[in-house]
Order: C-alpha cells, then structure tokens, then sequence
C-alpha cells in the first residue's frame, strides 16, 4: 500500500498531501503551493525550511548545503526531504513574483523550429544542477555582447521545465534575432537572467479571465493557460489570439485541442489582415474589438494581455473607459522592444 502523508505549510496553513516516496517540493508543486527552489537536487539550498512536527528522511544532498547542526536545529532542504510520518513545516511561500531569486545562468539551444516563417519556436536547457523557478507569464533577458539585453516571455509551464521555450520572430538585420534566424544550428550556449516581470496568473481570485493574445504575445499566455489546465483550475478562460493572416496563427492547433479537452476554455482567433486563399471563415478585425463584441460588461472579469504596445494601450483604454473592467484586473505585458530597437543596437 502507498503511503500518503500530510504536509502542513506554516504560517499560511496551506496544507496538501505527500507520498512517502514524493519529496515535499515536488507534492507541493503537484498541489500549486509553491515553496522557493533553485536546483532541486540538494545543491543550492534555496528550498532550506524548518521541521516543526513529524519525521522526514533527509535525501540525498551536499553535505555543505545542510549540515549535521542544521539538521539538529530542524531544518531539511524540501527538494529532497520526504516524510515519514504526517509532518509540519515553516518555510515561505512564493506568491509574487519579488519571492523568486533572479539568477544569471548559461543555458544551451536543444532545437530551433520554424513555426512560420518569421517564428521560431526555441527550446533551451540548463546546466543538469540546475533549475529555473518562475511563475507562468514571466520572461528571461539574454545578457549578450556589448552589455546588450534581449527579453524574451518563456513560453512553458513551470511544471514542465526541462526544456524552455521561447517564441522569437524574426526582426529583420536585428542584432540578435538575425543571428538566430540565419546562422544558429542549436547546441549555442547563451546566458541570460531571469524570471524577470510581474506578468503571471493571479491565482487567489476565481474570476473568469480573458486572455488577449497577439502575434508572439501567445508565449507567456500559452504557459499561463497550461499551467491553469495542469492544475485544474476550474474558472472560465476564454483565449483570443490576433494575427495578421492565417499563417501567424504559428501553433494553430495546440488552441483547438485545449479546448476540446477542457469545457472551460474557449478559443477564439482573430485575423486582422487574411490573405484571400486563407479562406478565412471567422473572426477578423483588431483582436481587442473582438473582445469587445462578445462581451458588453467586463466588471467581473480579469484580463490578461500580450503583444505590441498599440494593442495592449488600446484594450486597456477601452475595456475600462467602455465595458467596465477594473484597472487593477488588467495584467498585461507589452513587447516594447520594437523593431527600430532591435534593428539599431
């Protein structure tokens, strides 16, 4: 028989069960309580909290990250602790995005794909010891030469941190996606810094939200969406991504299957621009009008947008000056880094 015991989180009171062969971080991320962590395997201590009732087995970590006196005085690295009886712990609890160490790591490019032809869909790794602990929505800088920065939204769920994904268009004669474009293979090891932004799910409302995607922007909501599937959050979502023409769309299936799967989510594309042999038979128009069309209060809602500035300025003037949207229920990430940027430095 599988042994299940309690893990109580003090001072929240947060409480979620625990498998005996599970470590207390990995149950807690399982039940979307999220404690600090940085490598999860024993090294860096950033998940070090106290044993205030029960038993634990300790785990396999560095012998300097937790020492025998740290042990005696009751504290155990969560990332690799797993418990022996019903236990309680005082450690705590990342719920903005302040609560995350910002670190600089090199990371290596697994793969490049081309999910249209000015997107690529770009998966990176991390050194084996480490982790990147973020919060869905959020994005990572590329430190480059010269001191220049890229940022870039990662576009993966925390639970599925493996491989990071990031979706890169293409700027033309840009210093860092021109590169990319025309002459990165994979196997390119890069730094970066990160998480970095206060642009992800704010998980203690149960409003019904609404996701604005545009263009790229579909990154940092595609990781929000997965993460809000991932642990079943039960609120209405209802996505919808604008793009120029058809083949903008650049993961035009993944929408459909969230949807089918889930009689909580809606999805709704937008065209702003179809080409006649997309035969286009849906929506069109700016994705924010759309919006708008479909729903004539927006007071009980959240909204969460992505994209360029022009777009995310005009929903946000106009879901709270004409459909009544609380300013503080507008989260939004705008990519300001325009094209004459990237072309210029």
């Amino acid at each position: 028989m599988d042994m299940t015991f309690e893990i109580t989180i003090k001072p929240s009171e947060h409480a979620f069960p625990c498998a005996a062969d599970e470590t207390v971080l990995a149950a807690a991320m399982r039940a979307d309580l999220m404690l600090p962590y940085g490598c999860r395997n024993g090294a860096c201590g950033t998940c070090k909290g106290r044993i205030l009732a029960g038993e634990v087995d300790y785990g396999k970590h560095q012998a300097a990250t937790l020492t025998a006196d740290e042990k005696r005085s009751g504290l155990a690295l969560f990332c690799c602790a797993k418990p022996l009886s019903d236990v309680t712990i005082e450690v705590r609890e990342v719920r903005r995005a302040g609560d995350i160490v910002i670190k600089r790591l090199p990371c290596r490019i697994e793969s490049i794909d081309k999910a249209a032809s000015d997107v690529a869909v770009v998966r990176f790794k991390l050194p084996a010891t480490e982790r990147l602990q973020y919060l869905a929505g959020q994005y990572i800088d590329f430190l480059l030469k010269d001191g220049k920065r890229r940022s870039f939204s990662l576009a993966t769920a925390p639970h599925d941190d493996k491989l990071l994904e990031l979706h890169i268009r293409h700027i033309p004669s840009g210093f860092f996606t021109d590169a990319l474009f025309t002459q990165y293979k994979g196997r390119e090891i890069l730094r970066f810094e990160g998480p970095l932004g206060s642009f992800y799910l704010r998980e203690e409302s149960d409003k019904p939200i609404i996701f604005v995607a545009g263009g790229t922007g579909f990154a940092p909501i595609k990781a929000m969406i997965e993460h809000a599937l991932h642990h079943k959050v039960a609120r209405e979502m209802v996505l919808y991504w604008g793009a120029r023409s058809l083949a903008d769309l650049y993961l035009p299936d993944l929408p459909g299957k969230w949807q089918s799967e889930n009689p909580n989510f809606t999805y709704i594309p937008v065209l702003s621009e179809p080409r006649p042999e997309d035969n286009w038979p849906g929506r069109t128009g700016l994705v924010h009008l759309a919006v708008m069309a479909d729903f004539p209060d927006l007071s009980g809602y959240q909204v969460y947008a992505c994209g360029a500035p022009a777009m995310i300025d005009a929903a946000r003037r106009d879901f709270t000056g004409q459909r009544g949207l609380p300013p503080e229920a507008f989260y939004a990430d705008s990519f300001t880094y325009a094209a004459e940027t990237e072309a210029r430095t």
